[in-house]
Formats: structure tokens, sequence, C-alpha cells
């Protein structure tokens, strides 16, 4: 159990010693981010009954960094340590794969949530959003948080270098994030287009969680939390049996 506080602490001061970088970036991001969509797109989108476009996208923008930053955080220190050599200092104690687990996707939720209370500070002041029913806020960005810090733990053992982190994160993680619902409802994409949006699991993580400040969603709650739990165990599965089998780390 030491070990774990010990590497969880590690995690987290990594980001934190730079948290201009890591926190106060993307909060600015997401910021831009409001005030550009929110006055383009503020007459042509439609969303929610009695919910004005701004409040509907402060939600979206909130859970949008969670998750990003939650798979950035455990990815690139991954792949930091492998390009530095220093993942051998770690290598050689005796933490078991779940102590590694836990440390990793620890400190991406930490992150995450970090992120995500700083867009949500800094974005409500235009529109507050409200808190309908704060549980499902919790709980979707706790396993949101968590399945991208696996995923980062997954795509970290798999990259050797930056390019490929890169590339994971240009190709799969940001494409789904902006077609996961954070900048419209599905209910005004055509009939093609709002059938493939229901087969990325973005959407369920997206919309579950914005359900927690307006009280209506696209889908049910439950079937969100349904889907992204399913999602979380399965990338859990997948990210502790690289660890446990030392897939490119011992090498």
């Amino acid at each position: 159990m030491n070990g774990v506080r010990m590497l969880l602490y590690k995690e987290v001061l990594r980001f934190w010693k730079v948290g201009f970088q890591t926190v106060a970036a993307p909060v600015l991001t997401a910021v831009m981010y409001l005030l550009i969509f929110g006055h383009v797109l503020s007459d042509k989108v439609e969303v929610f009954d009695d919910i004005g476009y701004t409040r509907f996208l402060i939600p979206g923008l909130v859970m949008m960094s969670v998750l990003q930053n939650a798979f950035a955080n455990s990815s690139s220190s991954l792949v930091q340590s492998k390009i530095t050599g220093n993942l051998v200092f770690l290598l050689v104690t005796p933490l078991s794969h779940w102590a590694w687990f836990t440390a990793y996707v620890g400190a991406s939720v930490v992150r995450g949530l970090s992120v995500g209370a700083g867009v949500f500070l800094a974005t409500a002041w235009f529109s507050p959003p409200g808190l309908a029913q704060p549980l499902w806020i919790l709980v979707f960005a706790l396993l949101g948080a968590g399945m991208l810090g696996a995923l980062g733990l997954v795509a970290g053992l798999w990259a050797d270098k930056f390019d490929q982190m890169a590339a994971f994160q240009n190709f799969i993680i940001m494409p789904m994030t902006f077609l996961s619902g954070v900048f419209y409802s599905v209910h005004s994409l055509p009939g093609f287009w709002y059938q493939i949006s229901h087969l990325n699991p973005f959407f369920y993580m997206i919309d579950g969680f914005r359900r927690g400040f307006f009280g209506v969603s696209d889908v049910s709650p439950w079937l969100s939390l349904g889907v992204v739990g399913a999602c979380f165990l399965a990338v859990s599965a997948v990210a502790l049996h690289l660890l446990k089998t030392g897939y490119k780390l011992r090498h």
C-alpha cells in the first residue's frame, strides 16, 4: 500500500509541478471554445427545450477536458519514462501490476477532475448550467476519467516514441471526443449520423454527464452508465493484462 501511495504521489506531483501547462492551459482552451462556438452557433444548433446553447455547451466542454487530460496524463508519463530510461527504477521495485494500474489511473483521474473543475469554474460564469442531478455528474466524471486513464496506459505501453503517442491521440481520442456530442445534440443529426454516434462510447460519457446538470439527456442515463461501465472494465482488463505480462516494459 505504501508503494501505491508513493507512486501515486509521484505521478500527481509530476503534472502538478508544471500546472500552468497541464491544468491552466486546458482551461484556457476550453474558455476559447466556449467564446467562439457559443457566439457562432448559439442561434444555429438545436438543443434541449428551454436550455440555451451556451448552457448546453459548458458540461460538454468540462467532460471533454476531463477525458483528454486523463488520457494525456498516463500516456505521456509512460512514454516519457521509456524514452528517458527512468522506467527501470520502477521495474526493480516489488510493485505489482495492480499497484501500477492504481497509481497511474488514480493520478489521471486527479488531473482530469482538476482540469474539469477549473473549466467549470471558468465557464460557469458566462451561463451557470445548474445542478439537477449531481450524482450523475460525479459518477460519469469518475468513470470517464478512469477509463481514459486506463486507455492512456494501454497507449503508453504500446507507443515507443512521442510520434506514435501523438498519432494515437490525434486519430483516435480527438475524433471520438469531438464527435461525441460536445458541441451539439445528436437529435439534430441526420438519421445515418445519428445511428453512428451511438456507436461512440464517448457520446454516452458526455450525455450521462450532461444529464446531471439539466435532468434531461439524449438517451437514458442508465444505458449510458451500462455502456461506460462496460467500456471501463474492458479497457482496464486490457491495461492490467499488459502490465502483468510486462508488454514493452522488460526489453
